[in-house]
């Protein structure tokens, strides 16, 4: 390896680094309130794309998707306010890494998991998805005939997105998941479906 070469790595590692504690830094006066606004959230995009464009940062990178995906509309909803607050509190608490994906044991899934209809079924969507934000999940659904809303007894399937930690109980989207898993066990006539499964049932449609 030339030492041209090697320098220009040691370059990108450095700027790599800089990046990562710079966002930290960040990520702790964002959440310092307790909560993010859309100028905050606005001003976070703007950092990571112009960071995205000088270097290829997977965590920079993944949290620039995941922002933009939240902000597609213009409008930072109050699910995506909580959803970005508890990114941005794992990633500087140091014990999230962006694209960590979590153990269906730590889950409260059905099991075995149903095999999914859509039409005229009720799907609510909670967490981070891989598949894209919870607008392009909804609009996924509402193509195959079925409907996307909040979590009401009317709804059959709680689809939880495959991006969180363990810790979910703690996480802003845990309440849905908590109220979810009370109705199934009144009877509530609910399935509590992870991301993979519900994709799995997307593509075969």
């Amino acid at each position: 390896m030339s030492d041209a070469l090697l320098h220009r790595l040691f370059n990108k590692a450095r700027l790599n680094d800089r990046q990562v504690n710079e966002l930290v830094g960040m990520a702790h006066g964002i959440i310092a309130d307790g909560i993010v606004n859309q100028d905050e959230s606005e001003y976070l995009q703007k950092w990571l794309a112009a960071n995205t464009a000088v270097s290829d940062n997977p965590v920079v990178m993944t949290l620039l998707t995941r922002v933009s995906d939240m902000l597609r509309d213009g409008k930072l909803d109050r699910e995506e306010a909580g959803d970005l607050f508890d990114t941005l509190r794992r990633f500087s608490g140091g014990d999230f890494e962006l694209g960590e994906i979590l153990k269906s044991t730590t889950l409260p899934l059905d099991d075995p998991q149903p095999s999914l209809d859509f039409n005229d079924r009720h799907f609510c969507f909670t967490g981070t998805f891989a598949f894209g934000s919870r607008r392009d999940c909804e609009a996924a659904v509402i193509e195959r005939g079925g409907i996307a809303g909040s979590l009401t007894k009317a709804t059959n399937y709680l689809v939880i997105g495959v991006y969180a930690t363990e810790s979910w109980a703690h996480s802003t989207y845990g309440r849905k998941i908590e109220k979810a898993v009370s109705m199934r066990d009144n009877k509530v006539p609910i399935a509590i479906v992870s991301e993979p499964h519900w994709v799995e049932h997307i593509q075969g449609t």
